[in-house]
């Protein structure tokens, strides 16, 4: 938006955006998140998938969790309201975002770009999408209950109050079977695992993909699961 240099966010009111409950961008429920800015008359425009995604399953699951009655529909991988502008994948939103005046959407991070990304309201602070404070949530949940001993998956606490965390992250698996039929497969598989859940994998992660490094406990976790690789008897 002309003359908007930063973007915050309460969960209500970014939900009442992409439900099309708020249509410009000088809503008072936005220029109270954005106390001191003056907010522009200009109509807003959402973004979302046109295509079923994870990303769209992930942000309507941080919704329907942190909004409350802003947001009256479930996680879902397909967009759930009607009108506003689609695009295909990733790219296409951040395309029509940086081509649109008065747009906003979702997407991957490490492809948002020009556009620019709105801080979100955690707890009494607004926190911008970046790698620590993407880790820093993942980092605190447990893993989900009757899983099997090296299923790792985790239910992130997209409600957290906690200083520093973004909850709209996405966590992304590395599935694997614990016995191969071949001894090579098994030592392929573990070799390749290993690789990417060290340092230097996670590095080169961050550099192409803009994620966010595991920490060393995760790091650890995973390990137990990459050892217990075999095969078949």
């Amino acid at each position: 938006m002309p003359g908007i240099e930063d973007l915050a966010l309460s969960p209500a009111t970014l939900a009442r955006v992409f439900a099309r409950q708020i249509s410009t961008w000088d809503d008072p429920a936005i220029a109270a998140d954005n106390s001191g800015v003056a907010m522009p008359a200009l109509a807003i425009t959402p973004v979302n998938r046109s295509d079923g995604s994870g990303r769209t399953e992930n942000f309507t699951e941080y919704l329907a969790a942190a909004a409350g009655e802003a947001w009256p529909f479930g996680p879902d991988g397909e967009w759930p309201v009607e009108g506003g502008e689609s695009a295909q994948g990733n790219s296409g939103v951040v395309a029509a975002v940086a081509g649109g005046a008065g747009t906003v959407g979702y997407a991957d991070l490490s492809q948002a770009g020009e556009p620019g990304v709105a801080r979100i309201g955690v707890g009494e602070e607004f926190v911008a999408p970046t790698p620590e404070a993407a880790a820093a949530v993942v980092e605190r949940p447990e893993p989900l209950r009757g899983r099997g001993p090296y299923d790792f998956a985790l239910e992130l606490e997209r409600t957290t109050a906690e200083c520093g965390s973004y909850p709209i992250a996405l966590v992304s698996y590395h599935p694997g079977c614990l016995a191969y039929e071949d001894a090579p497969t098994a030592e392929l598989v573990a070799d390749f695992m290993t690789y990417v859940t060290s340092e230097e994998g996670q590095a080169a992660a961050a550099e192409v993909a803009g994620s966010a490094p595991i920490s060393d406990a995760l790091r650890g976790q995973a390990r137990t699961a990459i050892d217990a690789i075999g095969t078949a008897s």
